[in-house]
């Protein structure tokens, strides 16, 4: 442990170290350098000053080295020689200039760096801010660049001469003025004193050209006792007060004078207050103290003192120590002089200062012994605060007191709109051992008009440093400039200013140490999670802190703070998240992209995100805020779009404009910024917002429209948009296709496929040209198209474009002039299926096959040219294609070339192998039936039902029984089916309806026998809700029921003769006693039977066909109408089947009939029946029928506007009702056509 001896020999040094530093500090700033570069060197040699000052004043009991000292004191004297030698070179004989002189100040600089990396740990230990600063400014040091260097060995010439000197090392005791004492048993602060004993002592560090004393004067004085040296250390976690004071009894010397130093460090500021006790007292003088700090250009000290003898009247007098905080501090102080007085009050003492946790104050009352009425004043200290100014009073104590003085004290007064560098929140203050760190700024920071710390401190001639603005404010007030007077001294000044480079460095130096350490305390306050109170003073403090400078954003993501921030994102309070999110928005707002980086990569997004559906509308536009400047960052866009339902939330924001405008143009920013990664360009399409996309397809490079056509392709656009989209992109896509690039063209042709699927944009796209491009594409061979497959796609827009039923006749696609309907494109379309071209483009080719063939005049040119190619055989070779989509698509072109060469197709089917079997493949369940079972059946129920080779063939593959089984498997399924239940139902109904046009053959008799047809046609007629199937049951009874009379035989009447002749006892005759009645059928005039002959009335299904003739659909009440009419047949018995029909009241229902509908085939069918009832039954019939007017109206319409043979029908029913004259000009051409004319 070092001694007090030790330790004041170490203040001693280090004390006039200090004063040569001033010294040459002070002489810098009159160097002129264009670089410079003397600036620069007089702030590390302030910023070494404030290292020594600080482990000279530390509470550690540890000294610096000797050897360290010693070695700063070269470096200084080396310094000092440079001086020397600059003002030397202003000389006319100069022989050295400023380059040599910046290289020789390099080399201290870096002397004194390489000194204090040699500082002992255990210094640094114990002071953990120093160390941090020492290693700091040691690097620094090492590494500074003063000038350009070019001559290394002008230190060396400098200590070489310093040594021809032998300059003593130690500066001896003077009798003026020094700043730090030489004297080991006293402080440097009680140094000054010495030289002036009856009045304060000041020490003030002064960094300007000039320093003024004004000492006062003494007269008068009996005796003047020795001045106690009295300091006061305020430390990183405690700020100590202390004020001592001795009373003497019963004496009559002057007593002591407070002492007053202040000294302001990196880490602590000592205060050294004394309060002196006074006791009988003839004569004491009024004496002020007061304490300035002055920078730059000049420093006046000024103490006043008037030394009155034998007075018997003493003022108070106040002792102000003051430390200014916050935005701004007033600093006042008054003391009343009351003469003839003969008590003496103590002098109160003023402290107003900050600390981190707590504040001590120490007191010692001073003694008083045989005074008649001394009270004690109490002792006032005042807490400044960010927000609030706290007035603590102690205790005041008072005995026998007969008059008070007047001391008042001026509240301090602080701007609550920031936080000032030397100040911490009350919040944060309380947090122990964190505010070792801050260091109050110094007097001289203060701008005597604002009463702020100053950004540009400028100079005035009368040497009052001011903010450049602020005095500049001030010239302005006068008129003329002859009037203007300097603010502080009143002196005449003009309106030169100069800048203080030195002042203006030291507290840009100032600043940035102070705000480092707010940052440690935010982060010691985060770390710890304390009151919310506490975390929102933390985060308002980093944001005052980080606000427009860049390097503290990187001390604060250096320190790890962000990663803090992100748990306070699931901080319930809303005060909380508001300035996190300020926070965040702070520190990502700069010109790089490094900050917004570490945010998106370090901060859980997704709790972001969910803010902009919080309650609290402040909440949702801070969050809006911190996105808008993460989005300026193109890796934050992609960390934003990766968060779930970001742009979602984003594009319902946009367009919720009406409850939130700032929200909606926000959101709006947000994700026009959010445009720089294309996948959130796809996310914002599958959102609702297109516009971004079809933007950047319509007017991007062609790199960015090849990624946008291929998204277009993968979202889901709504039907509303999807013309809307086709208008804008559709120009930009024909260009893509036209490119020589694969990829673009490829991503083109996807996304046109795309859009033409969508059928009303047909119209668009025949606009734009599509069909003629798309047409070249097919025929044209292209070494590119070839590598993309570019004929695949164009066959398939090409084939979407036809299938939405657009007009293709008149379209030319060749500059021939050929059309889509012309033998040309059809010729080739045909050879390109011939040729065993790729399944996927077959598939198209028959698409647009089928198309066409929708057009008569296409559909004739389609089959001219399958007829002279005999192009039948390869497309039923199609058929057994394993690709079921290329199966079914020749299955549907087949079906529709069958009305016109249905026998070709039906010859060479069942010449294909496998085939006609295979077409009927019955699943096990009705959900099991795909599109193929469907088209299979349907082909086999289309093509020609007379083909009797198809017929036997479908017969010998036994395949009626699946048929049956199939039938009935629907019917039991009921809703549990396939959607193409019903298309293969029709099908199947519609194969064995061919089985019955050619019951002339015996196989198919058999087989209609045999399976009971006429009963499943009439079971299907009531069993279904297809009309198909109801037409082509009618149609199969029809078939049936016309074979009928051929089937239907009378009785047999066995021959009795031969048994008559055999006279045998009657009890032994072999016939019974009764004889049994063989019933006929009266219609058929026969034996009858739904099996075996057919017979409708059997089989019960006329019933069931008068019902048909109420449906809606015109094909089915013809089918009914014609199987109906079978049973009117001349080879029947007409008279029955009428009275038979007629108690069905199948007359109404025919004639309802003819009410619906007005096609010409079921007219004929009804009219003839309608004579049929006239003929054979006469007035029964005709009264009734005659009384629709109606039907009268539509028998003359169709008289005059009907075919031949409807026109004579509607004759018959008129003159038969009388309506017409009996004569008729088509009775006399026709004979008697009426008894020949049939349904």
């Amino acid at each position: 442990m070092p001694t007090q001896e030790d330790i004041g020999r170490n203040d001693t040094l280090i004390g006039s170290l200090l004063e040569s530093i001033s010294e040459v500090i002070r002489s810098l700033e009159f160097l002129q350098s264009e670089t410079g570069s003397f600036l620069e060197c007089a702030c590390y040699f302030y910023r070494i000053s404030v290292v020594l000052m600080v482990i000279q004043t530390g509470e550690s009991s540890v000294i610096c080295p000797a050897d360290v000292v010693e070695s700063l004191s070269k470096s200084i004297d080396a310094a000092k020689y440079l001086l020397e030698m600059s003002q030397e070179s202003n000389g006319p004989e100069s022989t050295t200039d400023l380059k040599n002189i910046e290289a020789g100040f390099q080399g201290v600089v870096k002397q004194m760096g390489e000194t204090l990396k040699s500082i002992p740990d255990s210094i640094i230990d114990e002071e953990e801010y120093i160390g941090v600063v020492v290693q700091t400014l040691s690097n620094e040091m090492q590494n500074a660049n003063i000038g350009d260097g070019s001559n290394s060995e002008i230190l060396q010439y400098v200590q070489q001469k310093i040594s021809e000197r032998q300059t003593q090392e130690l500066v001896p005791e003077q009798i003026e003025t020094d700043l730090y004492p030489s004297d080991p048993d006293l402080s440097y602060e009680s140094y000054l004193s010495e030289s002036q004993p009856d009045i304060p002592s000041q020490s003030t560090y002064v960094s300007s050209s000039q320093r003024k004393y004004e000492t006062p004067s003494e007269s008068q004085m009996s005796e003047i006792p020795d001045i106690p040296s009295q300091s006061t250390i305020v430390s990183s976690s405690q700020i100590k007060y202390g004020t001592q004071s001795e009373s003497q009894s019963q004496r009559s010397e002057i007593p002591d004078i407070p002492s007053q130093s202040t000294i302001v460090s990196s880490s602590q500021i000592n205060y050294a207050t004394q309060n002196d006790s006074q006791s009988q007292m003839s004569e004491i003088p009024d004496i002020p103290s007061q304490s300035t700090i002055v920078s730059n250009s000049q420093i006046k000290y000024a103490t006043q003192s008037d030394s009155q003898s034998q007075m018997s009247e003493i003022p108070d007098i106040p002792s102000q120590s003051t430390i200014v905080s916050s935005s701004q501090i007033k600093y006042g102080t008054q003391s009343e002089s009351k003469s003839k007085r003969s008590e003496i009050p103590d002098i109160p003492s003023q402290s107003t200062l900050v600390s981190s946790s707590q504040i001590n104050y120490a007191t010692q009352s001073d003694s008083k012994s045989q005074m008649s009425e001394i009270p004690d004043i109490p002792s006032q200290s005042t807490i400044v605060s960010n927000s609030q100014i706290k007035f603590e009073n102690l205790s005041e104590s008072q005995s026998q007191m007969s008059e008070m003085p007047d001391n008042s004290s001026q509240s301090t007064k602080v701007r609550s709109r920031q936080r000032k560098y030397g100040t911490l929140s009350e919040s944060l203050s309380m947090l122990p051992q964190v505010t070792q760190f801050m260091e109050p700024p110094y007097q001289a920071f203060i701008c005597p008009l604002t009463q702020e710390i100053m950004e540009d401190p400028v100079t005035t001639e009368t040497g009052v440093t001011c903010e450049r603005q602020a005095v500049t404010e001030w010239f302005e007030k006068f008129g003329d400039t002859d009037d203007i007077s300097c603010p502080v001294t009143g002196q005449k000044l003009t309106t030169g200013l100069s800048p203080n480079l030195v002042l203006k460095t030291i507290i840009e130096e100032w600043k940035v140490r102070n705000e480092a350490a707010r940052i440690k305390v935010a982060h010691a306050a985060l770390s710890l999670g304390g009151s919310e109170s506490m975390v929102i003073d933390a985060l308002r403090d980093l944001q005052m802190t980080c606000e427009g400078k860049e390097y503290n954003k990187v001390k604060v993501r250096e320190a790890g703070i962000i990663q803090l921030l992100d748990r306070y994102l699931t901080y319930r309070s809303k005060d909380v998240r508001y300035e996190l999110l300020q926070l965040l928005k702070t520190l990502a707002d700069e010109d790089t992209d490094e900050g917004k980086e570490m945010i998106v990569n370090t901060i859980t997004m997704s709790w972001v995100i969910k803010f902009l559906g919080s309650s609290h509308q402040t909440i949702r536009h801070a969050a809006l805020a911190l996105l808008l400047e993460l989005s300026k960052s193109e890796h934050a866009c992609k960390k934003i779009g990766n968060a779930t339902g970001a742009i979602l939330m984003l594009v319902t924001s946009k367009y919720n404009e009406e409850s939130d405008d700032f929200a909606s143009e926000t959101s709006d920013q947000i994700l026009r910024n959010l445009e720089k990664f294309p996948h959130n360009i796809k996310q914002m399409a599958e959102s609702g917002l297109l516009e971004p996309l079809l933007i950047h397809l319509a007017e991007g490079s062609e790199e960015t429209q090849v990624v946008m056509a291929a998204y277009l392709v993968e979202i889901d656009i709504g039907h509303e948009k999807k013309t809307n989209v086709a208008e804008k992109v559709c120009p930009a896509l024909i260009r893509l296709v036209q490119s020589e690039n694969i990829e673009a063209r490829r991503a083109a042709f996807k996304a046109l496929a795309q859009i033409s699927l969508y059928h009303p944009n047909k119209q668009i796209l025949v606009e734009v040209g599509i069909i003629k491009f798309m047409v070249e594409e097919i025929f044209t061979k292209r070494m590119f198209s070839d590598l993309m497959n570019s004929r695949n796609e164009a066959a398939t827009i090409l084939a979407n474009i036809l299938e939405s039923g657009v007009e293709h006749e008149t379209f030319e696609v060749t500059a021939t002039g050929h059309t889509l309907g012309s033998d040309y494109f059809v010729y080739n379309i045909i050879q390109m299926l011939k040729n065993s071209s790729p399944d996927d483009l077959n598939i198209d080719l028959i698409r647009i096959l089928i198309s066409l063939s929708k057009s008569p005049r296409a559909m004739a040119t389609i089959v001219s040219v399958i007829k002279e190619t005999d192009a039948s055989f390869a497309m039923i070779e199609l058929i057994n294609n394993p690709h079921e989509e290329l199966g079914v698509g020749a299955l549907k072109l087949l079906i529709a070339l069958a009305p016109f060469i249905g026998h070709t197709l039906s010859e060479r089917l069942c010449k294909t192998r496998g085939q006609p079997g295979n077409l009927i493949q019955c699943p096990a369940e009705a959900n099991q039936i795909t599109e193929k079972h469907a088209v299979s059946a349907k082909l086999l129920a289309k093509l020609p039902h007379q083909n009797l080779t198809l017929n036997l063939a479908l017969v010998n593959e036994s395949i009626v029984s699946e048929i049956l089984h199939a039938v009935h498997l629907i019917q039991r399924s009921g809703t549990r089916t396939s959607k193409y239940a019903t298309d293969f139902l029709e099908g199947l109904v519609g194969i064995l309806v061919r089985f019955t046009t050619t019951l002339y053959e015996p196989q198919m008799m058999y087989l209609a026998k045999n399976h009971d047809l006429t009963s499943v046609f009439a079971d299907l007629l009531m069993k279904t809700s297809s009309d198909e199937v109801q037409r082509l049951s009618a149609t199969g009874l029809e078939n049936l029921s016309s074979t009928t009379m051929t089937l239907s035989r009378p009785p047999q009447v066995k021959n009795t003769k031969f048994m008559g002749s055999l006279s045998m006892p009657r009890s032994f005759s072999l016939r019974s006693p009764k004889k049994k009645q063989v019933e006929t059928c009266a219609i058929h005039r026969g034996v009858c039977s739904a099996k075996a002959t057919f017979c409708l009335v059997e089989a019960n299904a006329v019933t069931k066909l008068l019902a048909c003739l109420q449906s809606d659909k015109a094909e089915v009440v013809e089918s009914a109408l014609s199987a109906i009419c079978t049973l009117l047949d001349d080879k029947v018995d007409v008279e029955k089947s009428l009275n038979m029909l007629s108690g069905m009241n199948a007359v109404e229902l025919i004639i309802n009939a003819v009410k619906e509908h007005k096609k010409e085939s079921l007219l004929q069918k009804a009219f003839w029946m309608i004579d049929k009832f006239l003929i054979r039954g006469g007035q029964r019939y005709a009264f009734g029928i005659s009384q629709d007017r109606m039907l009268s109206g539509m028998l003359v319409s169709a008289f005059h506007r009907g075919d031949g043979n409807t026109r004579q029908m509607a004759e018959n029913i008129l003159r038969r009702l009388d309506k017409m004259p009996s004569f008729s000009v088509y009775m006399t051409e026709n004979n008697d056509m009426s008894t020949s004319v049939g349904p």
